[in-house]
């Protein structure tokens, strides 16, 4: 490689530290953009204009319009219906369990966000699998795969529609629907079988996080009772303060079940027999309500906060798990800040990170994505959760009401009218995508601060601010010197090495930063490399992006994988053992429909 500038120096050492920020998670992703761009322009390497550029770009315009599309199928009950009849085809076996979630997860990630299609196919995953007894662990992975799969098949993925930005910013012409169908089709077909033959037996059979974090109770039986569970506060002057459980003979003097028992910060579920009652003290209590009431004579109210349980506050209760969704608005904060009991009138009693179990000062911890809460309270207050942004509930379906609820097949006709557009090449896609989100406001579907909430600006921004390290790769030369350095390693090997050698760097860095940054590096690399090898650039294009979607074997590479983590009890092992042979057959299936499809 030739003795490299000064301004290449600089923006080696900008990118180095900016993939080392966010793979440290030291700062937030979108923070790291905005110091690039800051870095970018100060320095000189990009005039502020092209700095700045990024924001104008038709790569974030398309993706704002995408999210804001999304946000009208979901808001108007056209995922969740979809979603419902497609769980109904799932039958009762764990085989083809896997092999039509895979494909619900592939055929809804085909025209939206992939997080958006898993968050609304995971309770009814979850639902089903309890119904059929198969644990949920043997189910949500396939899932969260079937929504990266279908995203390497469509244009509408952000990392694809950057890489056809990529290729536009080189002069090359942009991709196409039609360029990623083909390649990906096969590669969801390839790696639905290698699941449905291979990986399913690789995935381990263990316990949800509610399961879990009651060991002593199937959580499923305990949904079957929930007419029959309780609160019950110990008053300062019952006779039940300190005792023992035990010594209480609640259960033999009542028929009814102490399951719980939460004294200040800290939840005990199940109690042992040793523990000691004291005042204010919350047993959750499983039982008739003619049995539960008797002890009301032991100096005991039945509900919370000075509620009688005969109020509207929605007594008995119910068990339910709760899942912390990726850029929920809860994100950063903790229960007390967010005042969530007060506000929703559910205790929360457990949360599950990374494979542990948290019973002690819950409400102290900053939640994140992917975590996963055990909670307490009625159904109504349940339901009402449930329609809240941000919180997936597993034991029923989310939705959201609005205004624009009744219009589900214009919705369905403006968006499919936008994507056909986009897809045939009649409109570009930025214009195609912001225009069926302007129709769809237009038309009463949602409304302009519906809108507004539903872009995902973090993710905006992310690619705002990064995008203009494709224009200074490709300014400063960067980007052809990277390329030559490829294309000279891997000569022998003519294209067919070449795209390998893209893809497997593609899919390392996928791993460890996510696929959104990872096309925005890759892809003035790769295009560069293509030209100077004179290999079809929208062919490596294609690799490249698909090799972004290739997210399989950590959950950090990509939040779909974060948020089926918690419900399916994941450790990070799980995503290696499982992930790696997936990404095999993505391999060779891509090279595979690189000689039959591209010619190369």
């Amino acid at each position: 490689m030739p003795e490299l500038s000064s301004q290449q120096i600089a923006l080696l050492a900008i990118v180095g530290l900016a993939i080392g920020l966010i793979i440290s998670n030291r700062l937030r992703a979108d923070l790291v953009a905005l110091l690039v761009l800051l870095a970018l322009g100060l320095s000189g390497i990009l005039p502020p204009e092209q700095a700045l550029a990024g924001f104008s770009r038709s790569a974030v315009v398309a993706i704002v319009g995408l999210f804001v599309i999304t946000a009208a199928l979901e808001r108007n009950g056209v995922v969740q219906w979809l979603a419902d009849r497609l769980a109904s085809l799932s039958g009762t076996g764990e085989l083809r369990m896997v092999a039509v979630f895979m494909l619900a997860g592939a055929v809804l990630s085909l025209g939206m966000n992939n997080i958006a299609a898993g968050a609304v196919l995971l309770p009814a995953a979850v639902s089903v699998a309890r119904r059929a007894k198969v644990p949920t662990s043997k189910v949500l992975l396939p899932l969260g795969y079937g929504t990266l799969l279908g995203g390497m098949a469509t244009l509408f993925t952000t990392a694809n529609i950057v890489l056809s930005g990529a290729l536009r910013a080189q002069d090359q012409r942009a991709l196409t629907m039609l360029d990623f169908l083909p390649t990906g089709g096969a590669i969801v077909v390839a790696g639905t079988l290698y699941m449905l033959l291979v990986g399913r037996r690789l995935l381990p059979s263990r316990e949800s996080v509610g399961r879990a974090a009651v060991p002593a109770a199937d959580l499923t039986e305990t949904y079957q009772l929930a007419e029959r569970l309780w609160e019950v506060r110990v008053l300062p002057d019952s006779p039940l303060v300190s005792q023992q459980l035990a010594q209480s003979v609640i259960g033999s003097r009542t028929g009814a079940t102490v399951v719980g028992l939460w004294h200040g910060r800290e939840a005990r579920i199940p109690p042992a027999p040793s523990d000691v009652i004291a005042a204010n003290d919350i047993l959750l209590v499983l039982g008739r309500e003619d049995r539960v009431r008797q002890l009301e004579a032991e100096r005991t109210t039945i509900g919370r906060d000075g509620h009688h349980w005969e109020s509207t506050r929605g007594l008995p209760v119910r068990l339910t798990e709760v899942l912390i969704a990726p850029r929920s608005p809860a994100i950063g904060q903790t229960l007390k800040s967010l005042r969530f009991r007060t506000k929703y009138g559910l205790t929360t009693v457990a949360l599950w990170r990374e494979a542990r179990s948290y019973r002690t000062d819950v409400g102290d911890f900053v939640l994140q994505a992917g975590d996963a809460l055990l909670m307490v309270g009625s159904r109504e207050a349940i339901g009402s959760l449930a329609e809240e942004p941000g919180y997936i509930v597993l034991d029923q379906a989310n939705s959201v009401p609005h205004a624009g609820s009744g219009h589900p097949r214009l919705t369905v006709l403006i968006t499919a009218l936008a994507l056909l557009l986009s897809a045939a090449g009649v409109v570009p896609t930025a214009e195609a995508m912001l225009a069926g989100a302007v129709a769809l406001v237009l038309t009463g579907c949602l409304n302009m601060e519906e809108a507004y909430n539903a872009i995902e600006w973090r993710v905006a921004v992310l690619i705002a601010g990064m995008l203009p390290i494709g224009t200074a790769l490709v300014s400063t030369g960067l980007a052809g010197l990277i390329g030559g350095f490829f294309v000279s390693s891997m000569a022998s090997a003519g294209p067919i090495g070449l795209i390998t050698g893209l893809y497997l760097a593609t899919v390392a860095l996928t791993q460890l930063m996510g696929g959104q940054v990872t096309a925005l590096i890759m892809g003035p690399i790769a295009v560069g490399a293509a030209v100077n090898l004179g290999v079809s650039p929208p062919a490596v294009a294609v690799a490249v992006a698909i090799g972004c979607s290739t997210a399989f074997m950590t959950p950090l590479a990509h939040p779909v994988n974060v948020l089926m983590m918690g419900p399916g009890g994941y450790t990070f092992r799980d995503f290696v053992r499982v992930g790696a042979g997936l990404t095999l057959v993505c391999l060779v299936t891509l090279l595979a429909a690189m000689l039959l499809f591209w010619g190369i």
